[in-house]
């Protein structure tokens, strides 16, 4: 009987403990989140094809978790790794570690109308990189320090539109900022003739992916965990105003790229493991998982699969891409399509993706 008296006592304090830990230690404060269910555009036209088993795979071993792609000019590849490198390929199909940023924070990244890479950097900001070194464009807006710059597309006028893609967590904690639920993301201008940063929309919903249309008349903005893209106007007349691009996407949105007939290549992300998307309906569950991170490795879903699915101009899929299983290729983050191929991007693989667009695929 005292032995029992015991370890009742025992489990009651253990109980309370770790309900303390929770209520004062918790980082988040967070609300529920509705995972929507799959487009009936993307369930009815596409089904789970597995075509990203396909990907010959460049730069094998030589990249680690090249989390984006970009192509110049001249038809060089180029990509920021997690080892600090930006990297590029060159035509003859040689690799280079052409200039070391350090840190494991590089993201989205651009080539400019002046043949600069212009890329994302979580801790220090927009960053310009040439053959000179790299420079610091962003790195404040209002006074406030640029804590997650993700994605960055140049406009024809020279103007860099660039997200952030939390305001409170950083790139290591975003899963923080799911699990949170709360809008901290922004989308932000930098001006290079005035060299000036202003932000154009706050209160988003982790900003992910930039891309300007065809046209140039309106930025498509990627919300991950509302799983939806934003249309930004930038023409004259209805400048500054904001419509629904496309939203209930079946994995949530993250780099999105423009295609050249003028549609749009999304990758989409898997944010939670099968079966556990109830976690985000319980704040006790979210607290749980914040404030014991390493529980979050059976939670997050990412590299679990891969998928990336293509929008025309109007938001409706027209095709979809994916590996179910994870087998080649999972966390896939961009897709850009360069000479009848996509190239893909991932925060997993230890190579860029190479798909091509034949009749099969398309």
């Amino acid at each position: 009987m005292d032995s029992l008296l015991f370890f009742s006592s025992f489990l009651i304090v253990i109980l309370l403990a770790i309900s303390l830990q929770i209520l004062f230690f918790s980082p988040i404060s967070p609300d529920i989140l509705e995972i929507p269910s799959a487009s009936k555009t993307f369930t009815t036209s596409i089904t789970s094809n597995n075509y990203l088993q396909r990907v010959s795979k460049l730069g094998e071993g030589f990249l680690d978790r090249p989390e984006d792609v970009a192509v110049d000019k001249m038809g060089v590849v180029y990509t920021a790794t997690r080892d600090g490198w930006i990297k590029r390929k060159h035509k003859n199909g040689t690799w280079e570690s052409w200039k070391y940023i350090g840190g494991d924070s590089l993201l989205g990244l651009t080539v400019s109308s002046t043949g600069d890479i212009i890329v994302c950097d979580t801790q220090e900001g927009l960053l310009k990189v040439s053959e000179d070194g790299a420079s610091v464009l962003a790195s404040h807006v209002d006074g406030e320090k640029i804590r997650f710059a993700d994605d960055v597309v140049e406009a024809s006028d020279g103007n860099l539109y660039f997200s952030v893609a939390s305001t409170k967590f950083g790139f290591l904690e975003w899963y923080l900022d799911v699990l949170e639920a709360k809008p901290h993301g922004q989308l932000l201008k930098y001006d290079p003739s005035l060299n000036q940063t202003s932000v154009l929309l706050d209160n988003l919903a982790f900003a992910n992916g930039v891309a300007l249309s065809a046209d140039q008349d309106y930025l498509v903005v990627c919300e991950s965990w509302k799983f939806r893209c934003l249309k930004y106007w930038l023409t004259d007349e209805i400048k500054g105003q904001t419509d629904i691009f496309i939203d209930n996407l079946p994995g949530a949105p993250d780099n999105i790229k423009l295609a050249q007939d003028g549609s749009f290549w999304i990758a989409l992300l898997q944010l939670t493991a099968p079966g556990l998307n109830f976690i985000h309906t319980s704040r006790s569950s979210k607290h749980l998982l914040a404030t014991f991170p390493k529980l979050m490795n059976w939670v997050i879903g990412v590299h679990h699969q891969a998928m990336v699915v293509n929008v025309a101009a109007d938001g409706k899929i027209t095709k979809g891409f994916d590996d179910s299983t994870g087998k080649v290729m999972s966390f896939v983050t961009s897709a850009l399509e360069y000479e009848d191929h996509l190239y893909l991007g991932s925060l997993h693989c230890d190579f860029i993706g190479k798909l091509p667009l034949t009749n099969s695929t398309v």
